[in-house]
């Protein structure tokens, strides 16, 4: 999948939960990225250039990084 577009996808979910606190769009941002993005989006946007992501949505990829490491079997 594009990074690119992914990138796009991620700040829009980052945006959008903006108003709810940093920390709080933080861990919304990452918890829709797990739950609803396919395996092989979060494997292509976290091995890819994420320069482009706002600041919420690279702090919420780390978070997505963590539970990926962590669940690498299912995630």
């Amino acid at each position: 999948m594009d990074v690119e577009r992914l990138t796009y996808m991620a700040n829009q979910i980052a945006r959008n939960v903006e108003p709810r606190g940093h920390d709080e769009a933080v861990a919304e941002t990452a918890s829709h990225i797990i739950k609803f993005w396919d395996p092989r989006m979060k494997k292509a946007m976290l091995q890819g250039d994420r320069s482009g992501l706002v600041p919420i949505a690279a702090e919420a990829m780390l978070k997505v990084d963590a539970y990926v490491a962590a669940h690498a079997a299912t995630a």
